[in-house]
């Protein structure tokens, strides 16, 4: 893991002045940071990634908000059971999942997109570097 590419994401949380950040940069920080202390910023990653699956970007590509719902409840699923928000964020994620699997549209037809072509992975950076 780049350590400058984590020390910036660190940063950008701080100067955000917020309690989470969303959108794009937020996904990008938080699976950033989620891969060094997945306990601390998992919950907010699956916050995040919920948020995302219902944003307008992704409202008519069901296969992509499917990903992106499939994500948040792996996240949350493996934060420890003993942390404070895994419930809370677990069944959120799994509502929102369970959700898009009931709507009147037909996403067993729509393919699964992997998470590196969705519009909100643009800027992640691959791991390793």
């Amino acid at each position: 893991m780049d350590q400058d590419m984590v020390m910036r994401a660190r940063v950008q949380l701080l100067s955000a002045n917020r309690r989470v950040v969303g959108g794009t940069e937020g996904l990008r920080i938080y699976r950033l940071l989620a891969q060094v202390e997945p306990e601390v910023y998992g919950s907010k990653l699956a916050y995040v990634l919920v948020e995302a699956s219902a944003s307008p970007l992704v409202r008519e590509l069901p296969g992509q908000r499917l990903a992106l719902l499939d994500e948040a409840v792996a996240v949350a699923s493996a934060l420890d059971v003993a942390n404070p928000y895994r419930a809370k964020v677990l069944a959120k994620a799994s509502a929102a999942r369970r959700e898009l699997a009931e709507s009147p549209r037909d996403t067993a037809a729509a393919p699964t997109a992997p998470r590196e072509t969705t519009g909100w992975t643009s800027s992640t950076p691959a791991a390793g570097r």
